[in-house]
């Protein structure tokens, strides 16, 4: 099957999880739905959500939490 990717919208910080306390919105393995969101972008202390712009099972994430981002750079993988 061929892959979808799901791009950052923005440059900034990528992060899995809403609160560092909190578990990660979505896992490789997770089937995702369009609009489900997968990560938070973040800018100048402002939180931007990611969504899945598409239906499928993430299948990676090629960056990791944490991470500073481009926008338009591929942050999660959908089958």
């Amino acid at each position: 099957m061929a892959k979808h990717e799901v791009k950052s919208p923005i440059p900034g910080t990528f992060y899995r999880k809403p609160a560092p306390d909190q578990p990660v919105f979505k896992d490789v393995g997770d089937k995702v739905s369009k609009g489900d969101t997968i990560g938070l972008v973040e800018v100048m202390k402002t939180f931007h959500e990611v969504k899945a712009d598409a239906d499928g099972t993430i299948s990676a994430f090629p960056v990791d939490d944490s991470d500073p981002v481009m926008a338009g750079q591929t942050i999660a993988e959908l089958d």
